[in-house]
């Protein structure tokens, strides 16, 4: 009976689904991108409620200087048969522009800066080139195809039908309360007329303003869903990323080894510095070097065990530094004192016999 050998291979089963939250790095990725949570919808309806409500308040301002220069054309520019000549004409140009910026710049500028605020309140300070570079993938007709009947494409369409059923039954809402108030304009003069109609259509404009930013508020909690699902990251996005930021294990453990050869050379290149090395005598050695205008007692100036231990007998043999065997201080040195530290109070004593006997050994005097 012949077998057949199924392989298969098991990355076709790794999950592109995502499902992990975006990091600190995509997050901040993303908005160097331009890749943002902003709401068009709120900032409009803001700014067109704003702008209405600064028609209501300026608008009798606006009226006057208006129909102050008006009057002004109708009495005097027209009177002049040279009106179009060069300094009346120029003349009127300039008061043209005075009257633009003493009726309309000031709104203008207020609405700007309103806008600014909101973009920053929603944005914060952010200038990126990356949103304007073109991109090839967005000429292709089979992807514009795709994005004009995706589900974003059709959640905008249902979106904007019922924006402009609610804003349409507000309108129609507030009609419907002024009917009184509309049919006495039959008895009203047309400065009367004018001034009630212009009230009426600021009027519903406020309320569709307000529908409006309602409906913006609950468009950012939606834009806020999307653009943090559009953040999520798969696991094996995570996973890449991890690598980037801390390395690839491979290279950080080349690197480690590295600096542990370093460490290991500038050690050794301590040893013959090292007043004794005291030993085990075979698995663990400690260098000792005392020096009182450096330190108030002994420094461990170099350690190992097993194998570092016997480098350091042999370079301590070859510069002529003093071995002494001592199992129980050797293994204490070890466990408890780092390279370039002092030796701990307890083991003063042990260590001071040592270096007498070291001294008397070379002829020396114990300070």
């Amino acid at each position: 009976m012949n077998k057949k050998l199924l392989y298969i291979n098991i990355q076709l089963f790794a999950s592109d689904e995502r499902t992990e939250k975006p990091t600190a790095r995509r997050r901040r990725k993303a908005r160097e991108e331009g890749q943002v949570l902003q709401s068009k919808e709120i900032s409009s309806a803001i700014l067109l409620l704003l702008a209405f409500y600064l028609l209501k308040y300026f608008g009798s301002y606006m009226y006057h200087n208006m129909a102050s220069f008006m009057k002004k054309v109708m009495t005097e520019y027209i009177s002049k048969d040279n009106i179009l000549e060069g300094a009346n004409l120029w003349n009127l140009f300039i008061e043209v522009m005075v009257l633009l910026l003493k009726t309309v710049a000031p709104i203008i500028g207020i609405i700007f800066a309103t806008g600014l605020i909101i973009s920053y309140a929603q944005v914060g300070f952010l200038f990126t080139t990356k949103t304007l570079q073109p991109k090839l993938g967005k000429l292709n007709p089979i992807h514009g195809f795709k994005r004009m009947f995706s589900v974003h494409a059709v959640f905008e369409l249902v979106k904007s039908l019922i924006k402009v059923v609610i804003v349409t039954y507000v309108a129609y809402s507030y009609v419907k309360d002024e009917t009184s108030k509309i049919l006495l304009m039959m008895d009203m003069d047309m400065v009367q007329i004018t001034a009630y109609m212009g009230d009426l259509l600021i009027g519903i404009a406020l309320k569709m303003g307000m529908a409006l930013i309602i409906l913006g508020c609950i468009d950012y909690f939606f834009q806020w869903r999307r653009h943090e699902k559009s953040l999520m990251m798969t696991k094996e996005e995570v996973k890449e990323e991890f690598k980037q930021i801390e390395g690839n294990p491979q290279i950080k453990s080349r690197i480690k080894q590295k600096q542990r050869e370093i460490s290991l050379r500038r050690m050794m290149s301590e040893i013959p510095k090292a007043d004794v090395v005291i030993t085990n005598p075979t698995h663990f050695a400690v260098a000792l070097k005392y020096d009182a205008d450096v330190a108030p007692a002994p420094v461990v100036i170099a350690k190992g065990q097993d194998y570092i231990a016997q480098r350091i007998k042999e370079i301590a043999k070859e510069h002529q530094v003093e071995i002494v065997e001592n199992k129980l201080l050797a293994r204490a040195l070890y466990e408890s004192t780092e390279i370039g530290e002092t030796i701990p109070p307890e083991l003063y004593q042990a260590v001071a016999e040592v270096l007498a006997f070291v001294y008397s050994l070379k002829n020396k005097t114990a300070v």
